[in-house]
């Protein structure tokens, strides 16, 4: 399995007008019926134990600041898909993400078709709004490519419990 950092393909004004950081990530899996929500749910349903502890350890860092832990109480279009409120939704592409008052963020699960299955690519966009913004992804870059890699690896592992 071949996880390979990709050039951003969403249109940036249609998911996250203004958004200032985009990186994109992809595999190619061999399961050629996979549709968005399906890699979202094999992608995010689940975390190894190391990636809990960082979002543990993240969510105390931020309850002083009043930043928000998940979606969960947020508007969404088609229920959860981890921590995130699904905002759009169609078999080749699922949006989900929310707005905190020190930035917005969405990540775009697309599934299209490759040669012996689907490529399955995970876009992440942020827009800060603030200095706590600007620092709070700083301070969380290194983590976030790691993460994204390793929650992108699952989508090639059998299917996420329902």
């Amino acid at each position: 399995m071949n996880i390979r950092e990709v050039q951003p393909e969403v249109d940036r004004d249609s998911v996250l007008a203004g958004a200032q950081f985009a990186d994109a990530f992809r595999v190619t899996v061999a399961d050629a019926d996979l549709d968005a929500r399906r890699a979202a749910e094999r992608i995010f349903s689940r975390s190894p134990r190391w990636v809990e502890a960082l979002i543990d350890l993240r969510n105390m860092i931020a309850a002083p600041f009043g930043l928000k832990t998940s979606g969960e109480n947020e508007p969404n279009a088609g229920g959860m898909v981890g921590l995130f409120p699904i905002l759009s939704e169609t078999p080749e592409r699922l949006v989900a993400g929310f707005d905190d008052h020190h930035l917005d963020f969405r990540v775009v699960v697309d599934v299209g078709p490759a040669r012996g299955g689907r490529d399955v690519t995970a876009t992440t966009l942020v827009l800060t709004h603030n200095r706590l913004g600007r620092a709070y992804l700083a301070a969380i870059m290194p983590f976030h490519r790691l993460i994204a890699k390793t929650l992108l690896r699952q989508v090639c592992l059998s299917p996420a419990p329902r």
